[in-house]
C-alpha cells in the first residue's frame, strides 16, 4: 500500500516567521526555524521543505539496493531530518552507524531534542559539529555519504569521494542549476570544466557535465563512480553514484566523456569525441562539454523502486524514470520543438509508439528514441495527415 502524506504538501508546515515550530515529514517530527520567505543559511535550524522529494527518493534507494550494515554521513545535516528518517524508515539492518554533521551552533543539542521528540535511540549516531571537510577527512570513511549543498557540490567532492568505501553510495545534489544550464557559461567552464548548452536540452546537458566532474574527481583515487540514479527535479540536480575500485574500470569510465553536438538547423544531434563537426545538413553542429555518455540509471534498480515505492508522491516521477531507464539514451527530442522548427500542429504523446520512444523525465513533452532525426519527422507529418 501507497503511504498517503499525513497532510497535502501546501498544508504540510506551518509558516511562523522566525519561530521555532513542529515540522512534519515522512514518518519523523523536528522543531526548526519557520520562515515566511526562503529557506537560507540564517535559519537557527535549517529545513528546505521543498526537498523532501529528494529524502523520499534517497530512504527509497537505500531500501531497494543490497548494501547492508552501512556507515553513513550527512555531512551538511542543516535540520538533520534525514539522518531522522534514516533511523526511522529504512529497513532493519541497513545502518550500523550514522554520522550526523553541521557547522551551526548549537547543532548538537537540537540534534539530540529531534532524536528525543521522535523516540529514537542515539545508541547508533554521532553527532559532529564540524566544517563538513575537515570531519569527512578526520573519519574513517563511509559506505554511505550524502552531499547536499547550497548550490555547488565542488568544495566537498575531494574528501567526500576520498571516503567513500569500496561498493558505497555518495549521493550529490546541486542547486546551482543556472551554472550547468547555459545562464552563465563562463561559470560552468570555471567550476565544471565544460560548455553548456541553453535549449530545450539543457538540463540533461547540465545533469551530463556534474557527473562527469565528480568521475573525474574520483578517478584521481581510482575510484569509478557509476551513476545508479540520475536526475533533474524541480531547482536541483541529483545523481547518487557507485563507488568501483580500479584503474581499469576508470579508464573504461573515461572514455564515455565526449562531446554532445547539435544541430540548430534541423535538430539532429549526435556524441563525438570531437567538438567540431558538419550536420548532413550542411549546418556546423553546436557543441556541449565534454560530458558523460554512459547510462544515467540501473534499470533494475528504478524498476525495484517504482515497484516498491511507499511514497505515493513520488510514484509519477518513478514511473517515468523507469520507461525513461528502457532507453538510456543520450539526448531527446521534445514534441513542441520539433513542431514549432518544422511548422506543425503539436502531436500528442501517443504518437510516441509508433516512434519507438520512451517519455523522459526532463520534459513533459519530451521523448528518446534510437530513429534519426529524417525519419521522426516524416512519421510526424504521416501522423497528421
Amino acid at each position: 500500500m501507497l503511504l498517503k502524506s499525513l497532510k497535502k504538501k501546501k498544508e504540510k508546515h506551518t509558516w511562523r516567521d522566525n519561530k521555532m515550530s513542529l515540522i512534519v515529514e515522512g514518518s519523523v517530527k523536528i522543531e526548526g526555524t519557520i520562515s515566511d520567505g526562503d529557506v537560507n543559511r540564517k535559519m537557527e535550524v535549517f529545513y528546505n521543505p521543498i526537498m523532501d522529494s529528494n529524502r523520499n527518493i534517497s530512504i527509497l534507494l537505500l531500501n531497494c539496493v543490497a548494501n547492508k550494515k552501512m556507515r553513513v554521513a550527512d555531512i551538511l545535516a542543516g535540520s538533520g531530518i534525514r539522518s531522522l528518517r534514516f533511523l526511522k524508515e529504512l529497513k532493519k539492518g541497513k545502518i550500523e552507524e550514522v554520522c550526523v554533521n553541521d557547522l551551526k551552533p548549537n547543532f548538537e543539542n537540537t540534534f539530540l531534542d529531534n532524536l528525543r521528540l521522535n523516540k529514537l535511540s542515539d545508541k547508533m549516531v554521532k553527532i559532529f559539529n564540524q566544517d563538513a571537510t575537515i570531519f569527512l577527512f578526520n573519519s574513517q570513511g563511509f559506505d554511505y555519504i550524502e552531499v547536499d549543498p547550497f548550490g555547488s557540490p565542488n568544495p566537498f567532492l575531494s574528501a567526500a569521494i576520498a571516503k567513500i568505501s569500496r561498493e558505497g553510495i555518495l549521493a550529490i545534489t546541486a542547486t546551482d542549476t543556472a551554472a550547468l544550464t547555459g545562464t552563465y557559461p563562463r561559470v560552468t567552464q570555471r567550476k565544471y570544466w565544460a560548455k553548456s548548452m541553453r535549449n530545450y536540452l539543457m538540463h540533461e546537458i547540465g545533469l551530463r557535465i556534474l557527473i562527469r566532474k565528480v568521475q573525474l574527481q574520483g578517478v584521481q583515487f581510482d575510484k569509478a563512480l557509476v551513476p545508479i540514479l540520475s536526475y533533474h527535479k524541480e531547482h536541483y540536480f541529483r545523481i547518487y553514484f557507485k563507488c568501483i575500485k580500479g584503474k581499469e574500470k576508470c579508464d573504461q569510465l573515461l572514455r564515455e566523456h565526449q562531446y554532445f553536438l547539435f544541430c540548430n538547423k534541423c535538430l539532429n544531434f549526435k556524441t563525438s569525441c570531437f567538438n567540431e563537426s558538419k550536420c548532413a545538413c550542411g549546418a556546423e553542429f553546436e557543441y556541449a562539454g565534454p560530458l558523460w555518455i554512459g547510462k544515467l540509471f540501473n534499470a533494475k534498480l528504478i524498476a525495484k523502486m517504482a515497484k516498491e515505492n511507499k511514497f505515493i508522491e513520488e510514484q509519477k516521477f518513478l514511473d517515468i524514470l523507469k520507461e525513461e531507464s528502457t532507453r538510456d539514451l543520450v539526448g531527446f527530442y521534445d514534441l513542441h520543438v520539433l513542431a514549432k522548427k518544422f511548422k506543425q500542429d503539436p502531436q500528442k504523446k501517443e504518437v510516441l509508439a509508433n516512434l519507438g520512444a520512451v517519455s523522459t523525465h526532463f520534459s513533459p513533452t519530451g521523448f528518446k528514441t534510437e530513429k534519426e532525426i529524417k525519419e521522426i519527422v516524416s512519421m510526424l507529418s504521416k501522423k497528421k495527415e
